[in-house]
């Protein structure tokens, strides 16, 4: 009994873990499928992290919060979109680019407003999004196997994680199952085609980026307003990286991302969990390196187990409208 409570535990944290993972790796799916690389996911989900942080400090609402969240995520995703789609610049660099600006002036502006290092105010529990709660979860808790698996596993986590794990199968039905999506896809491919048939191709990159910039900011307000207690300095730590690598594991599909997504959630989890744990065999191993795995190891599935991954055939070509 003992190790199947540890086994839910840690499945519980990865569960947690991986919440804004998916949300910022399915935000760059709808990007990268439109043709447009976005490598600024890490800079708009750290500026929906602050502005979450402090709307939610000032207003004393979760929900303002990830209001302002999504509406500064989209505003850095709208000017990613216009410096590559209308004026053609380079995605990559364009990236970058917001990486920078998200992580010097959510320093700068939380200093400015707070006056505490950078960090907004510590969000009180009710002005937070909370554990909710599952039907049952306390009468079936004490059912052998099933109940600690569905009242501690299954229940007790925030909105936002629901809605990261329902949006896989949401997003697979507008991908696979939408005209939208169809566009989306084919744009990704074929622009002068799309162009050809009558269709916007810089309107429909431009939903992909705003659909992009929504998903970050949900990732954003996760970190700020259900994982912790408000906005701190660099907090997504490399998230968007990670979510970019899981997105290119998964081959670009939402199902395989959600799993990737779960698969880095459970490297950190793992590495947290045995912090200061001697192994078998190798004794005490230093906290830095159990810090460092998640990252070390993202690297290692990258480079030796994905095989050739083919992303979208116009992804980070700006589209030029034939004469």
């Amino acid at each position: 009994m003992e190790l199947l409570n540890t086994f839910i535990q840690l499945l519980d944290s990865t569960v947690r873990l991986s919440v804004p993972l998916l949300f910022a790796a399915l935000a760059g799916l709808y990007s990268e499928r439109s043709g447009v690389f976005d490598i600024g996911l890490e800079g708009k989900m750290l500026a929906g992290a602050f502005a979450a942080g402090a709307a939610a400090a000032v207003a004393g609402s979760a929900w303002a919060g990830l209001a302002a969240a999504v509406t500064v995520s989209i505003f850095l995703a709208l000017v990613h979109g216009f410096a590559s789609i209308t004026h053609r610049g380079n995605q990559i660099v364009s990236g970058v680019a917001i990486n920078f600006i998200a992580a010097g002036s959510t320093i700068i502006l939380g200093q400015a407003w707070f006056r505490q290092g950078g960090r907004t105010p510590l969000v009180g529990a009710e002005d937070r999004f909370g554990a909710v709660e599952l039907p049952f979860a306390d009468a079936l808790s004490g059912v052998p196997i099933l109940g600690p698996l569905y009242s501690d596993l299954l229940s007790g986590h925030s909105l936002l994680a629901y809605v990261a794990f329902l949006l896989v199968p949401f997003t697979w039905w507008v991908l696979f199952r939408t005209r939208f999506g169809l566009r989306l896809r084919a744009v990704g491919e074929n622009p002068a085609a799309v162009d050809t048939a009558g269709i916007s191709v810089a309107w429909l990159r431009y939903r992909a980026v705003i659909c992009t910039g929504v998903l970050t900011g949900f990732g954003g307000t996760y970190l700020a307003l259900a994982q912790n207690a408000g906005f701190v300095k660099d907090m997504t730590a490399g998230r968007g990286f990670i979510a970019l690598a899981a997105l290119i594991f998964a081959k670009w599909r939402p199902v395989p991302v959600m799993f990737a997504c779960l698969l880095f959630g459970f490297l950190d989890a793992f590495s947290i969990r045995i912090q200061g744990t001697p192994l078998p065999l190798v004794g005490q191993v230093p906290v830095q390196f159990m810090q460092a795995l998640p990252y070390i190891l993202t690297v290692v599935l990258l480079a030796g187990f994905i095989g050739r991954a083919v992303p979208p055939r116009a992804g980070g070509v700006p589209y030029v409208k034939e004469r």
